[in-house]
C-alpha cells in the first residue's frame, strides 16, 4: 500500500511538472497541433518511464531498460531544473508587474519575453544537468574524527567506512561501484557499513557487483541495514544479495564486535507497509548492549529517538542525498532538517548523515556531491 501511494503521488507530481513545461514550450515556441501532439506523446512516455524501466527489468529486457532509464531519468533531472529556473523567472516577471502597478512605471524592458525566458531556462537546465552528471561520478571522501573514552588507548583507533544510498540497479552498476569501493579500499577501514538503499530494483543481474563487495574484507566485517528501497526491490531478494556480498544485515538487533565496540541496526519504517515490523524500539535494542563500549547505531533515515540518547554514541544515516539536485535540497529540509554532516545531541549522542554514494533517479548531483565517509573513532587523551 505504501509503495502504491508513493507511485501515485510521484506520477501526479511528475505529470504536473510536464504540464507546466508543455505550456511554457507551447507559448514560447508557438507550437502547432502536430508539434504539440508529438511533444505530449514524448512527455507521456517520460512520465511513465520509471514504470516502463521497472517492468522491462522484470521481463529481462535489461538492454532496453538501461537505455530507457538513462533517457528517462536524465530528462527527469533536466525537467526539474528547467521548472525551477522557469518559476524563478516567473517570479521576477510577477515582481516587475507589481512594481509597475505600484509605481506606475513601465519595467517591461527588463522582463524577458516568453520565448527568451523559455530558452534561458532550458539553457541553464541543460548546463546544470551536464555539470551534475559529471559531479555524480566524482566520489568524495569525507573524514570525521570522534574522540571517546570508551576505546582503550592500547587498542588504538577504530576506523569505519560508511557508504549509503548506492542504489545498485539499472543505472548504478559496476563502473560506479568501483569508484565507490576504491575510496573504501584506500581508507583501509576496520569495518564497512551500509546505511540502506544499497540496492534498487532487480538484484539477479548484479553478480559482478556482488563479487566486488566480497573482495572487501575489513577486520571486523561488513554490516548493513534495510532502507526503503530494499523493501521496494523485495526484502528477501535484497537480503540475499547483501548476505551473499558478505554483509551482516542487522534487523532490529545489536551485537558486540571483537570486544571493542557495539553495533546495532534497525529496519527502515517502509517495512511497515509490507506487514513486517512496527516502529523499531531502539531503546530496548540498545539497552541490551554493554554500555561501557562505544555503540554505533545504523539507521537509514536521519531521525533520532530522544529516548535512545545516551544509549548510542554515534548514529549513522543517509536517505536524504542532501537533496541530490539543488534546489530540491530546500524541499528535503522541510521533512528532514538534519540533512548532511555531524550533529550533536544530549547525553553525548552524535548523528552523522551521509550525502549518499550513488544516485536515485536522475544520474546527476547538483551541489550535493556523493561521498564515502571515513570515520576515525579515537581514544580520548587525558589532559
Amino acid at each position: 500500500m505504501g509503495f502504491i501511494l508513493f507511485i501515485f503521488t510521484f506520477i501526479t507530481l511528475y505529470s504536473s511538472l510536464h504540464f507546466y513545461a508543455f505550456m511554457k514550450a507551447k507559448k514560447a515556441l508557438l507550437l502547432g497541433p502536430g508539434s504539440s501532439i508529438v511533444l505530449v506523446l514524448f512527455m507521456a512516455v517520460m512520465v511513465f518511464s520509471p514504470i516502463i524501466v521497472r517492468v522491462s527489468e522484470n521481463l529481462g529486457f535489461e538492454g532496453f531498460a538501461k537505455t530507457m532509464a538513462f533517457i528517462g531519468y536524465s530528462w527527469m533531472g533536466v525537467l526539474f531544473l528547467f521548472v525551477c529556473v522557469s518559476l524563478f523567472l516567473d517570479a521576477i516577471g510577477l515582481a516587475g508587474h507589481l512594481v509597475r502597478i505600484a509605481l506606475k512605471k513601465d519595467f517591461s524592458a527588463l522582463v524577458l519575453s516568453p520565448r527568451h525566458a523559455f530558452l534561458a531556462a532550458l539553457g541553464v537546465a541543460v548546463l546544470a544537468g551536464t555539470y551534475g552528471y559529471f559531479e555524480a561520478l566524482r566520489i568524495r571522501t569525507d573524514h570525521v574524527t570522534i574522540a571517546t573514552s570508551k576505546l582503550k588507548a592500547e587498542d588504538g583507533p577504530l576506523r569505519i567506512a560508511l557508504i549509503s544510498d548506492v542504489h545498485l540497479g539499472v543505472m548504478v552498476r559496476e563502473s560506479r561501484l568501483e569508484r565507490i569501493l576504491a575510496k573504501v579500499r584506500d581508507a583501509s577501514p576496520h569495518v564497512l557499513v551500509s546505511t540502506g538503499d544499497l540496492v534498487d530494483g532487480q538484484t539477479d543481474n548484479l553478480a559482478g557487483e556482488l563479487e566486488m563487495f566480497r573482495d572487501i574484507r575489513p577486520r571486523y566485517g561488513k554490516f548493513a541495514v534495510m532502507g526503503n528501497h530494499e523493501f521496494y526491490a523485495g526484502d528477501d531478494l535484497s537480503m540475499d544479495f547483501m548476505i551473499r556480498s558478505g554483509f551482516i544485515v542487522l534487523r532490529d538487533e545489536g551485537r558486540t564486535i571483537g570486544e571493542r565496540f557495539n553495533i546495532a541496526g534497525v529496519d527502515d519504517p517502509a517495512g511497515r507497509g509490507y506487514s513486517l515490523r512496527g516502529r523499531s524500539d531502539e531503546k530496548a535494542i540498545l539497552s541490551e548492549l554493554p554500555g561501557e563500549k562505544f555503540t554505533v547505531l545504523l539507521k537509514h533515515r536521519p531521525l533520532v529517538q530522544p529516548e535512545a540518547f545516551g544509549l548510542f554514541d554515534l548514529q549513522l544515516s543517509g536517505h536524504v542525498h542532501k537533496g541530490q539536485i539543488f534546489p530540491f535540497t530546500l524541499v528535503v529540509r522541510l521533512f528532514f532538517p538534519l540533512i548532511s554532516g555531524l550533529y550533536e545531541f544530549p547525553e553525548g549522542s552524535l548523528l552523522y548523515v551521509n550525502r549518499g554514494s550513488g544516485t536515485w533517479g536522475p544520474p546527476m548531483r547538483v551541489l550535493a556531491p556523493p561521498e564515502v565517509t571515513v570515520i576515525d573513532i579515537v581514544p580520548e587523551t587525558k589532559p
